[in-house]
């Protein structure tokens, strides 16, 4: 702390020619963060590893993304980072690891650039502070340590900052180019959530290239239109392509990318609403990779609560989302409601918000004194860049009806950014003036202590008191006495500053590594203590939240001797079904399966499992009565299948069906994703999803099916007796045209083993001449 001082100048000139011997050990803890134990993970999110595995096989699965080896649907996502995950599943061999691979260099790199960012016009303190800042943000090791998306997309974004940064320094256009066109590279990583940072993008150039205003918008509109080009250049290709002769594009209701891109990865983002096949009603979206009893059943409406009398909202509290450990929270998987403060809500604010009182402040400090005119310095320019990426991000996830946890990385850098730059300015400002401006250290350090209290508080029962206490006593300690102490310049308040700034970075930290101390959630990745429910939210109840984790649950096939009825799900709010499953009947609030279903009291998930309090999850999992946190325990000594969950697959299905496969093209043929893909992992075979990931696609007709039969390409069917949106009409044909196999064929009688590819269901033969 104390070098704070130095000019930004001189702190350059003298580490330009030599390593940074403070960033090491800063790349060190990122790089443990990261890559530690990502080789337990044996699946990943087994949608996405399941797509992996089928790009491997041939060139057109690898171009199109497809989810199966058969080339019957593509995944929900561009292909860009399953291009990069496959190139290293081929380089290293496939392993859950080694698609999890490029996702964990990204995180690191992340750290690296936003220090190259920060140095150069802050200061190499500031380029310090922001890169820990970045590596400690707990949510950025909890997405990086997956093969989800987001860390190689926010990656992709800072490398285009970088390229721009360059373009005002050297005033060379095609930096500025280049800039664009990796953003359109990012657009086919995630579609419109790329496009969060244009602001920032315009405001910067326009505010600090030195060119005439007619260069500027000539720059800016030739740029764009790279962009634009680039982010669409492969939805053009495909679109263009004969529907016959490509995949079906997955989670899509015309079998469009573009449709895609601004409907189910666009607008209905913000929106919380998607319409799907079969269903006239319009219902908050709950996961990307969701079921299609939950997309085409509910029929919820967002805004019914608002409307609702106080008795109202009491007598539904019980229709609403549990959070995880039984506590209520309003919102789709622990998002919180949308709201200006949605960012301090728990679930939230505990994988995002530890600086953000901190930021606040920094903000306050580095724009201190800006006139609306100008000049304005280049740390006042690249302030501005930052605040244009934070506020118009933050205001999406603050009024969004449908993201979910791992989604805040998109703060991670401008909240880090702000963290570094804000540290040393305020530290400048604190020792060299004697105005309001002094004041802003000592009050971002007690503000960020209490809001780090209150984010911790709802987990007492899982880190105990002590350093929620710690936290807050030394926070208001620290920031007392540096306000005591604000006209003395000695050794001594230097070291209280480097102190505040360890105590507001401890908690992060901690919570940085639950994912390797709990075990993580590659389907909906998380941080905290119950990490490994992917749901990050307050621990349960449980007396041991180490070991009893997301309200004690457990994968499918582990018994755990314990079935209790209070775990049961509720449905969402809003719901106009009085807390009950459509089709279902009421108990006391509980969620009950569909009607027809033999499994009462229970909550039947895609493909027919009918476990208790189980829920969907990404990649198809579908979480039994108890998922523990020891995952952490477990992995170090095995392999985890955290990618379905129902990840296990039947081996004695597999052995009937291989054995009575007599050419056929698809081992069998499913409802979606969630039974598919554990057998596309472990055998690398064509296993059709015929409704796409979540079963609702509209890909297959009754002629279409009747011809693929007859031509030999598929003749096994695994149902689970739910309807599913657009192919109800081809599941009942299938029911009525099909022969049953008796379950003790293909059933397997173990404990520990899956009933059929994700539960209770039936499997059917057909066969026509």
């Amino acid at each position: 702390m104390k070098h704070m001082n130095s000019e930004v100048k001189e702190e350059r000139t003298s580490n330009k020619k030599r390593i940074d011997l403070f960033l090491v050990p800063i790349v060190l803890i990122a790089a443990f963060l990261n890559l530690f134990k990502i080789w337990t993970d044996e699946y990943a999110n087994a949608y996405y590893t399941a797509a992996v595995k089928s790009m491997l096989q041939s060139f057109h699965n690898f171009f199109y993304a497809s989810f199966d080896p058969g080339g019957y649907v593509t995944i929900d996502k561009p292909p860009v980072v399953f291009w990069i995950q496959t190139i290293s599943a081929k380089i290293f061999g496939f392993h859950g690891w080694s698609v999890i691979l490029p996702q964990a260099l990204a995180g690191i790199g992340s750290v690296l650039l936003l220090y190259v960012l920060i140095k150069r016009t802050f200061g190499v303190w500031a380029g310090r502070f922001a890169a820990l800042a970045m590596a400690l943000t707990p949510i950025v090791p909890a997405v990086s340590r997956t093969n989800n998306i987001d860390s190689m997309l926010v990656f992709t974004l800072l490398l285009a900052t970088w390229m721009l940064f360059r373009a005002v320094r050297t005033v060379k256009f095609g930096w500025v180019l280049a800039a664009f066109a990796m953003i359109g590279v990012a657009f086919n990583m995630k579609m419109l959530q790329a496009y969060m940072v244009l602001p920032a993008f315009y405001v910067f150039y326009v505010v600090a290239t030195k060119i005439t205003w007619k260069k500027k918008i000539a720059f800016l509109t030739t740029a764009t239109a790279l962009m634009l080009a680039v982010s669409v250049s492969w939805a053009v290709v495909v679109d263009s392509t004969s529907a016959d002769k490509r995949p079906y594009m997955g989670s899509s209701q015309t079998n469009s990318v573009l449709e895609l891109a601004f409907g189910y990865n666009g607008i209905n983002r913000l929106t919380g609403n998607t319409s799907v096949t079969g269903s006239s009603h319009k219902q908050p979206a709950q996961t990307e990779q969701q079921t299609a009893s939950s997309e085409t059943k509910q029929n919820s409406n967002s805004s019914a609560d608002s409307s609702q009398s106080s008795n109202q909202r009491k007598s539904s509290f019980s229709q609403k989302m549990q959070a995880p450990g039984g506590g209520n929270q309003n919102g789709m998987f622990n998002t919180g409601n949308p709201g200006p403060f949605r960012l301090f809500q728990k679930g939230l604010s505990d994988q995002i918000s530890w600086l953000l009182p901190f930021v606040i402040f920094s903000i306050v400090g580095l724009f201190a004194g800006v006139k609306f005119k100008g000049p304005y310095t280049a740390k006042q320019k690249e302030s501005l860049f930052w605040l244009a990426w934070l506020l118009p991000v933050a205001v999406f996830f603050s009024i969004a009806g449908f993201f979910h946890q791992y989604y805040l990385i998109m703060l991670a850098p401008p909240i880090a950014a702000f963290a570094g730059a804000g540290a040393v300015a305020l530290w400048s400002m604190y020792k060299q003036h004697n105005d309001w401006k002094s004041w802003l250290l000592p009050g971002g350090i007690l503000t960020t202590a209490a809001l780090q209290v209150y984010i911790m508080s709802p987990y007492v029962s899982s880190i105990g008191v002590a350093p929620i206490a710690g936290v807050g006593a030394l926070g208001v300690i620290l920031a007392l006495v540096l306000a005591i102490r604000k006209q003395r310049k000695n050794s001594l308040t230097n070291y209280l500053g480097a102190a505040a700034m360890v105590v507001l970075l401890a908690m992060p930290a901690y919570w940085a590594m639950t994912p390797i101390i709990y075990g993580g959630n590659s389907m909906l990745p998380s941080a905290g203590p119950d990490s490994s429910s992917g749901m990050g939210g307050p621990p349960s109840t449980a007396t041991n939240s180490k070991q009893s984790g997301f309200n004690g649950m457990q994968p499918p096939g582990i018994s755990s001797g314990n079935s209790s009825s209070n775990n049961q799900m509720q449905p969402p709010s809003g719901s106009s079904n009085g807390g009950q499953m459509p089709g279902g009947s009421s108990n006391n609030g509980q969620m009950q399966p569909p009607s027809g279903s033999s499994n009462s009291g229970q909550m039947q998930m895609p493909g027919g499992s009918s476990n208790n309090s189980q829920m969907p999850m990404p990649g198809g999992s579908s979480n039994n009565s108890q998922m523990p946190n020891s995952f952490s325990s477990k992995s170090s000594s095995s392999k985890r299948k955290s990618g379905g969950m129902n990840a296990e697959v039947n081996q004695k299905l597999l052995n009937y069906l291989t054995k009575n496969n007599t050419g056929e093209k698809y081992l069998f043929a499913t409802t979606d994703s969630t039974s598919a893909a554990p057998y596309i992992i472990k055998t690398g075979k064509p296993v059709m999803a015929m409704g796409g990931f979540s079963g609702s696609d509209p890909i297959l007709t009754v002629s279409k099916l009747k011809a693929m039969i007859k031509k030999g390409e598929v003749k096994y069917f695994y149902l689970s007796g739910m309807g599913k949106g657009g192919q109800s009409d081809v599941i009942t044909w299938i029911k009525e045209n099909s022969k049953e196999i008796p379950s003790s064929k293909w059933q397997s009688t173990s404990s520990s083993a899956q009933q059929g590819p994700s539960g209770n269901g039936t499997l059917y033969e057909i066969t026509l001449k």
